[in-house]
């Protein structure tokens, strides 16, 4: 095969960067077949490049290993001073609304919704970037709809880079994790070089279970979530093993798979709710499910607890401001937000790191929609 051409032949430039240099933008280039504006458009403005180029150039970048960085200023220095945070869904958009806002800016997030608000995200965060600003580094946060070129982006900004779960991309977290340190928050990927920050998802549960099986002996459960996300999947493993251990047949499946991003409609939930077969309690996978639920119930006059209890699981703020306050499992997620920070400021060594994980304990939050009274 003639130098410069591909298996096909077709003439495309195969630039392989000589041993210990890194890649550059005209490497991809090259070996995309487009030009050095076309790569730049495709991490930083994705929609102008057509899908198949975005691909090629994407599918070239990872072959070379390439990850575009800030500046040439960064690179003379070895260093920008700066740790990420990357979140698939950092703020959901609200449903379209017929009312017309005169002023976009004038909305506050007093008026938010905290169902559309992902508030375990902005807890972590907010311990990321308080430990970030104690020891100096300035903070990078990214969220976009084009996961596999915004998060190579912002991974050439910054020293190191936490991730929420989202769209699974091992290629392009394989990619990151060659150039920078990588921490993953609650992600199910054994990629070598990743370090991984979770709770305890399964013990939380069993606790949620002991609370309304041994405390208020209720025998008939259900789980209202998606099995869509890691802590979800753990977290109704958990409320399975526990009610197996009450000698209580656990549930095949959620009784609702209520997604916050994906299905938010509760329908299942509420067609129960029409028939009348409504369990004596409701073991919520999220804090956000569970406020969902509340709301839903509201609606059809469900007291809760009196003919349902609710419970919940992240500790969120916003569980306490409910009515009832909700009975919940309390993850540390300022301290998760701080070791994220940590780990990141580690010194890099030039073998990849293990793989390892912190897991985080949690503990219960009780409130009155559980049963209790005056919590």
């Amino acid at each position: 095969m003639a130098r410069g051409e591909d298996a096909s032949g077709n003439g495309r430039q195969q630039s392989v960067p000589s041993e210990g240099r890194r890649p550059t933008v005209y490497d991809v280039a090259r070996r995309a077949g487009v030009s050095i504006a076309t790569v730049s458009f495709a991490f930083r403005q994705p929609t102008r490049v057509r899908e198949t180029t975005r691909e090629a150039v994407l599918l070239a970048a990872r072959d070379l290993g390439f990850v575009p960085s800030g500046s040439a200023r960064e690179l003379a220095q070895g260093s920008t001073g700066t740790l990420g945070m990357y979140s698939f869904d950092l703020l959901l958009a609200p449903p379209e609304s017929d009312v017309e806002v005169e002023d976009e800016d004038d909305r506050s997030m007093i008026d938010a919704n905290p169902e559309l608000y992902p508030l375990y995200v902005d807890e972590i965060q907010n311990g990321f970037v308080l430990e970030c600003r104690r020891r100096g580094k300035a903070v990078l946060l990214g969220s976009e709809s084009q996961p596999s070129s915004s998060v190579i982006d912002i991974a050439g900004r910054v020293d190191g880079l936490a991730l929420f779960p989202g769209e699974r991309l091992d290629d392009m977290l394989e990619q990151v994790a060659r150039r920078i340190p990588l921490v993953a928050f609650s992600m199910d990927t054994a990629l070598p070089g990743i370090q991984h920050i979770r709770a305890d998802n399964r013990g939380g549960a069993w606790d949620i279970v002991d609370h309304l099986v041994g405390d208020h002996h209720y025998r008939d459960l259900a789980f209202v979530g998606s099995l869509a996300t890691f802590d979800s999947t753990e977290r109704f493993l958990g409320f399975k093993e526990a009610l197996h251990a009450y000698g209580i047949t656990p549930p095949n499946n959620p009784m609702d798979p209520y997604d916050i991003t994906g299905n938010p409609s509760l329908s299942a939930l509420a067609n129960v709710v029409e028939s009348g077969n409504l369990p004596q309690a409701l073991v919520c996978a999220s804090d956000q499910a569970a406020i969902a639920v509340l709301a839903l119930l509201r609606r059809f006059d469900i007291n809760v607890p009196r003919e349902v209890a609710v419970t919940g699981f992240d500790g969120i703020l916003a569980g306490r401001l409910t009515n009832p306050t909700l009975t919940t499992v309390r993850q540390p997620m300022e301290a998760m937000g701080k070791l994220a920070a940590h780990l990141l400021t580690l010194p890099v060594t030039t073998d990849p790191v293990p793989t390892k994980v912190r897991m985080f304990p949690v503990r219960m939050v009780i409130g009155r929609s559980c049963g209790c009274p005056g919590a």
